[in-house]
């Protein structure tokens, strides 16, 4: 009996030897392991650095546009121009004001200076993105016509282009309606210095009806945007000619569009 019971101390010595090796090599893996997406280094002035994994097998599209534009130096000196304490940041409008865009110019040296839109890669628009808006992921900012006319949804879903905002809290109400393409793998304290800093009302609230409390009084600036791309490569992005919903409000209904925000 004694030599059995010593028989099954060896066995239960060896399994707890191999579980730890196991374990161990595990941990030294996690450690140890190259990360193989494309990282964005954000860089904002007077607040830190933030790194960003994107995500290109969620997102390719998205993530090729992203970083295009960011390794062309578009961002460079703009600003968070949008910020919502508990939920967003928001940046990339080289106009400062939500309703700047990219052009087709800042893809590629022989670009049009037209403006472009890219189609959103969530589960809405037919694509398998099932990426949540939890705190740290980025997402691309689009607009919403379906506030002025519920047929114009694939014309809201497809007109992202350069804007992006980093949610700073878990917000359930844009999983599958938003892009979202990556997450914030350092610097989230970053994200949460900016989230603090003091907002007002625009400064066409009256004009243009938006009264939300979110235009930063000293926007901060996002010194430069840099994507190491590790061994991908990454071609244009694939474009599409953006809805002038301008033209469209001012047919159906007389609006002079100047008057409207979207975004």
């Amino acid at each position: 009996m004694k030599k059995v019971n010593n028989i099954l101390w060896i066995i239960s010595l060896i399994l707890l030897i191999v579980m730890l090796v196991i374990l161990g090599f595990g941990y030294y893996k996690n450690a140890t392991m190259e990360i193989k997406n494309p990282i964005a280094t954000i860089e904002v002035e007077n607040f830190g650095t933030i790194k960003v994994e994107l995500y290109p097998e969620l997102a390719p599209n998205t993530v090729a546009n992203f970083i295009t534009l960011a390794n062309r130096s578009f961002y460079d000196g703009l600003t968070f121009h949008r910020i919502v304490k508990d939920f967003m940041i928001q940046g990339g409008d080289k106009e400062g004001t939500g309703q700047g865009s990219a052009t087709l110019q800042d893809l590629k040296d022989d670009g049009e200076n037209k403006e472009y839109s890219i189609k959103g890669e969530f589960v809405s628009n037919g694509v398998d993105n099932k990426l949540k808006f939890e705190e740290g992921v980025i997402g691309m900012a689009r607009n919403d016509y379906t506030q002025y006319s519920p047929n114009l949804e694939e014309e809201s879903y497809n007109s992202g282009s350069s804007q992006f905002f980093i949610v700073t809290k878990e917000t359930k109400t844009l999983n599958g309606k938003y892009t979202s393409f990556g997450r914030v793998i350092e610097g989230l304290d970053v994200v949460h210095k900016i989230e603090e800093v003091e907002v007002k009302e625009p400064d066409n609230a009256q004009e243009s009806g938006n009264t939300e409390k979110s235009t930063p009084v000293n926007p901060p600036k996002i010194t430069s945007i840099r994507v190491d791309i590790k061994d991908g490569d990454y071609k244009l992005p694939e474009t599409l000619t953006p809805f002038d919903y301008q033209s469209w409000m001012y047919k159906q209904y007389g609006i002079d569009p100047s008057s409207l925000t979207t975004q």
